[in-house]
């Protein structure tokens, strides 16, 4: 069944624009066809199609739905801006593993370069692209995609974390394998993590130095060297071990 993220006023949503579209001219719905709905409070519900306008599908409410799809840790992933695609996959399968938020990262070994002009744009690609993963792995919240920022904003927000973590290949080449778990298994439910991952080139030593300057640590994701678009896939799958599987 079908999902949609949508305004809603007690046990009436509201479905307008794409997602409209979408019910109407794709899916072809009609009076009575039933969907899920999910509001800003992060709240499901099984609907039945009440009215269908010009603009917009009014859905009524037939049943609520408890159950839990967010990661029990609130993650954010820090990605130094890759080439071509890849932002875009890391967006789509890391929306499916559960991350809360994307900071794309102007790094210094970025080889693609940031165009303002085409900003808007862009951030409004990615956030649809987290929007349509959301849905489709029935989560209850729409990650959102930040724009860029640079090592001084990257800095600033770590304030606001309680774990702040950074995935550094030469940690991985030295054998490291026991911060990531030991951190893991100190966090409470509830707590929030950032973790920042270098572009195809890797972070630099002045950046790095940077950040664990401001209360970040160096961390390896086992003995392999792993792929800009690759590493926030394996930290987001262990972190669902930990606090999903294990539990």
């Amino acid at each position: 069944m079908q999902r949609y993220f949508a305004e809603n006023v007690e046990d009436i949503f509201y479905i307008e624009e794409e997602d409209f579209h979408h019910i109407t001219r794709v899916m072809r719905m009609k009076f009575g066809d039933e969907l899920y709905c999910v509001n800003h409070q992060e709240q499901a519900a099984r609907c039945s199609i009440e009215k269908i306008t010009e603009n917009q599908v009014v859905a009524k409410v037939v049943q609520w739905i408890e159950e839990k799809k967010e990661l029990p840790v609130s993650v954010s992933i820090v990605s130094g801006l890759p080439k071509g695609d890849k932002l875009e996959w890391i967006i789509q399968k890391g929306t499916e593993l559960g991350a809360s938020k994307f900071i794309p990262f102007i790094a210094a070994r970025s080889v693609v370069k940031w165009d303002e002009k085409k900003s808007d744009k862009k951030l409004v690609r990615w956030n649809k692209i987290a929007k349509e993963a959301a849905e489709q792995s029935h989560r209850h919240r729409m990650p959102e995609v930040m724009a860029p920022v640079k090592l001084k904003g990257l800095i600033e927000l770590g304030s606001y974390y309680d774990l702040k973590l950074i995935a550094y290949e030469e940690e991985a080449k030295a054998g490291e394998i026991s911060i990531l778990a030991s951190n893991l298994k100190q966090l409470e439910y509830g707590k929030s993590i950032l973790v920042v991952f270098g572009p195809e080139g890797g972070l630099t030593e002045a950046e790095v130095t940077a950040l664990k300057e401001n209360g970040f640590q160096t961390c390896g994701l086992g003995p392999r060297i792993l792929r800009t678009e690759t590493a926030p896939l394996y930290l987001l799958s262990a972190v669902s071990y930990h606090y999903e599987l294990l539990r």
